[in-house]
């Protein structure tokens, strides 16, 4: 039972959110998921240096154009699945997800999902790619060119 509601829970919570700040640019993802712990950009950067895996949720053209070094890409839309999801990371392992930022509903979106699959490790990098970017963090480019800074 105790599933079915974590369940029920998370496609509410997906059903509820705009898809991006296109459809709504006030939109500001949620400070937080129950079940998940909200990471800082610093603390992102700690799991990142630790090899912590990295997932990101973004569309497929925005993933090949930028994204975090190792980063796995699962797009919420097409290929974010408790399937995919378990042939990276047990269940009780950190699992980092990630999106475009504040605006983005993916990130939450994603985390609320993987936490109702059972995942007990979730952290959820709310300022995504774009707080990542403007801390001149590495990231991989277009062309999978690696660069040590923005």
């Amino acid at each position: 039972m105790r599933v079915v509601t974590r369940i029920a829970f998370a496609l509410l919570m997906i059903s509820l959110a705009p898809v991006s700040q296109a459809a709504n640019p006030d939109y500001r993802a949620p400070l937080s998921v129950a079940g998940s712990v909200t990471i800082s950009l610093k603390q992102a950067r700690a799991m990142f240096d630790a090899g912590e895996v990295f997932i990101d949720v973004r569309n497929p053209r925005l993933f090949k154009r930028k994204h975090i070094p190792g980063s796995y890409h699962l797009d919420l839309k097409n290929g974010f699945e408790k399937v995919a999801l378990e042939q990276i990371a047990d269940k009780a392992q950190p699992v980092v997800i990630y999106s475009s930022g504040v605006n983005c509903a993916r990130g939450y979106r994603a985390v609320a999902l993987a936490v109702s699959w059972g995942f007990t490790n979730v952290q959820y990098f709310r300022g995504g790619i774009i707080e990542w970017r403007n801390a001149r963090y590495p990231f991989v480019y277009a062309g999978a060119k690696q660069r040590e800074t923005w």
